[in-house]
């Protein structure tokens, strides 16, 4: 085999407690979403509370509905995020088990589907308190990444949502998956096969981290503290479609595919194959995100 770094042993699981017989347990998942959503309350708040980064020196928001606006938000991510899943991963297994789909605590929420559902939490609340669209969109575009970067931190911890196989320096092997070899689809010499054997991957969580949590973060909150564009409605949105829709694609090229869209006639695992090409579901629901993004920004620029 070849030699990768160790996966470190962190359990997936914070704490447990069993009360009446029903055990409760807090994992590093919920707690990636938890945290992050508070920081991004935090930064919301801060940004209200400056109304000169606002157009017209105005914030379109009080302290009270951001934090109304962040039960929207939670609503939206949980339920968007699920039947995201269901939709775009479930390739039919809820068919049989209709009832699944709100078993959440069974695992599998999509980023786009959330995306989705934090759209509609954004339209529903800036018609409620009458404030520009554009406005409130900025501030979710400003606040997003904490979460996504200790959600995909979440998931190296869980060891799910892996890298295809590697050899570059520092890929992990990731023990959780000897338990399913189908999931052990590597290739040698143009050959691809399967193996129970751990073999060494890319950390993809890790890229998407990286990418899509600290530095679009970093660059979301520059543009948005020190740049002021935060007084061009749509403006942070565009760089977050744009900045997220990109790092996700790139990342797609070396993140193993769900095991439903992987066959061995299919062993890259794309969910649209054209012949010598093809796109995972991943990178198809990234374009439409890219390209919209792409769009705001001729706009927003035109507008200036």
């Amino acid at each position: 085999m070849l030699a990768a770094v160790p996966f470190p042993e962190i359990s997936p699981v914070i704490f447990q407690i069993t009360l009446f017989g029903m055990t409760f347990a807090l994992r590093w998942y919920a707690m990636g979403y938890i945290v992050g959503i508070l920081i991004g309350w935090w930064i919301a708040t801060r940004a209200i509370n400056r109304p000169t980064l606002w157009a017209n020196d105005t914030p379109p928001l009080t302290r009270d509905q951001i934090e109304d606006l962040l039960t929207w938000v939670i609503v939206g991510v949980i339920a968007g995020g699920r039947f995201g899943y269901v939709l775009f991963y479930g390739d039919g297994q809820f068919a049989d088990d209709p009832m699944g789909v709100f078993r959440i605590w069974d695992g599998g929420m999509s980023f786009h589907g959330g995306f989705i559902g934090v759209c509609v939490a954004v339209i529903a609340c800036s018609y409620r308190y009458g404030a520009a669209l554009g406005d409130v969109a900025n501030i979710l575009a400003l606040t997003a990444t904490p979460a996504i970067f200790l959600v995909r931190i979440a998931n190296f911890i869980n060891a799910e949502l892996f890298g295809r196989a590697t050899d570059v320096p520092w890929a992990v092997t990731f023990p959780q998956m000897c338990v399913d070899p189908a999931r052990q689809l590597c290739q040698t010499a143009g050959e691809w096969f399967y193996t129970g054997a751990e073999v060494p991957r890319h950390p993809s969580q890790l890229y998407e981290a990286l990418l899509e949590g600290l530095i679009l973060g970093a660059i979301i909150l520059t543009l948005a503290f020190t740049r002021g564009w935060l007084k061009r409605r749509w403006s942070l949105v565009a760089v977050f479609l744009v900045g997220y829709g990109a790092a996700r694609f790139a990342v797609e090229f070396v993140r193993q595919p769900d095991q439903q869209f992987q066959s061995p006639d299919n062993p890259i695992g794309w969910a649209y194959d054209f012949g010598t090409w093809g796109l995972t579901q991943g990178q198809a629901l990234s374009i439409p995100m890219i390209l919209a993004g792409l769009v705001l920004i001729v706009l927003t620029r035109r507008r200036t």
